[in-house]
């Protein structure tokens, strides 16, 4: 037994010397925070490749992880070196300066980042983005083609199919979305206001600009939509929407690109949902041209409030963690419409494309956009129940936000 032992200890040695040479992380603490869809898995072991006896790094990829990382960056040090975030969360850090601009690490390790990867606010390098993604349909080819009807293009066609489906004794309810109060259920919203048009703020200012035509518009149509989808459906994130897709419980649902790719890999799905399974790009609605959804970009940072031996370390770990190389890796190459040199879009791509090609809106980086979601997640919930007007439900998301803007200063 020592004998083996010592041949292990020995083992775990030489692991941590090649995994140190090939990082080039020779000291220092890396400490992630992201979400945990399975390209920021990807990434995350990627960066674990860095630890050795010297280098120690943790993870928290979490479905919570807005939650947590704004507090676990406060701190100083900060509990957390790095945050995976999209353009939407990294408001947040930013307004509580909790990163630091990146340009010093850049041009020390920046070698084979492309210059779309940079993701430049204010003429600095705040974080380097490593995905692209967008909602989009995702829909059962087979039961559509039991109706004899083409993918729907508008969400109205999919109130009409949806309708059809019940009818039919098809499914109960088989509209799947990604409605669970707080931030997806304000996503929801933001897809579909735009899609109708709608400008969140009055222009040039921070005041907001929800509660108007579009606004009631982007609710009257969630409100429809909901009444084909499962009762509980302001409990369901994406994990929980996926997971009634997999069941053959759900034809028809916006879903994120980034889980298009494994939406029908998890154990146990039934053959004809994975033989069904088919993606589309966005849908428009109320005549108009512009997709009722989002153009997204998730992509790393590096937390202000820790030693600069730290800040290297994790520049160095998480860029690593996106080196080409890990394309080579079929499996990997399908979880993300990857900003990596060397990326070749796939067929579960097809609907993140669509998005960028139709002219889908990127989501708003307003200083003040991340008080508007938070908003929208806590008070929309009480229309969807039914309990109040879309009027009274948008009135009081502008009074929410307006208090939260005033105590923030950008009112």
């Amino acid at each position: 037994m020592l004998v083996k032992r010592l041949l292990l200890a020995g083992a775990m040695s030489l692991m941590a010397t090649a995994a140190y040479a090939e990082c080039g992380v020779e000291n220092g603490r890396i400490s992630i925070i992201g979400n945990e869809f399975p390209a920021i898995q990807t990434v995350g072991a990627g960066a674990q490749e860095c630890a050795s006896d010297t280098v120690e790094v943790k993870s928290n990829l979490t479905a919570d992880h807005q939650k947590l990382n704004v507090a676990g960056m406060s701190g100083n040090p900060a509990e957390y070196t790095t945050a995976i975030i999209a353009n939407s969360s990294i408001v947040a850090l930013m307004n509580d300066d909790l990163i630091r601009p990146l340009d010093d690490l850049v041009a020390k390790h920046g070698d084979g980042l492309s210059k779309n990867q940079l993701i430049t606010i204010d003429g600095k390098v705040m974080a380097v983005a490593f995905m692209a993604n967008a909602q989009h349909l995702v829909y059962r080819k087979d039961v559509l083609d039991e109706l004899g009807v083409e993918p729907p293009k508008t969400y109205e066609d999919m109130l009409g199919i949806a309708q059809m489906i019940r009818e039919k004794g098809i499914m109960e309810n088989p509209v799947g979305g990604a409605y669970a109060a707080g931030w997806n259920l304000a996503q929801e919203f933001n897809n579909m206001f735009l899609g109708f048009g709608g400008e969140f703020f009055k222009p040039g200012t921070a005041e907001p600009n929800v509660n108007s035509e579009a606004g009631v518009k982007a609710l009257e149509m969630m409100k429809a939509l909901s009444e084909y989808m499962n009762p509980d459906f302001l409990t369901h994130d994406s994990n929980a929407t996926n997971a009634e897709y997999r069941a053959g419980n759900v034809a028809l649902m916006n879903m994120w690109g980034s889980r298009a790719a494994t939406l029908t890999t998890a154990d146990g799905v039934p053959q004809e949902v994975v033989d069904g399974f088919a993606i589309s790009g966005p849908m428009t609605v109320g005549g108009g041209s512009t997709p009722a959804s989002t153009l997204w970009w998730d992509g790393w940072t590096v937390a202000k409030n820790i030693s600069d031996e730290d800040a290297e370390a994790t520049f160095v770990a998480m860029k690593n963690a996106i080196d080409p190389s890990i394309l080579k890796d079929d499996g990997v190459a399908i979880q993300a419409v990857w900003l990596i040199d060397g990326y070749e879009p796939t067929a579960a791509a097809t609907g993140v494309f669509d998005a960028a090609n139709k002219g889908t809106i990127p989501y708003p980086t307003f200083p003040y956009m991340g008080l508007m979601h938070t908003a929208l997640g806590a008070e929309l919930t009480d229309f969807m129940q039914g309990k109040e007007s879309a009027e009274q439900a948008l009135k009081d998301v502008e009074a929410a936000y307006t208090a939260a803007a005033k105590e923030k200063g950008f009112l």
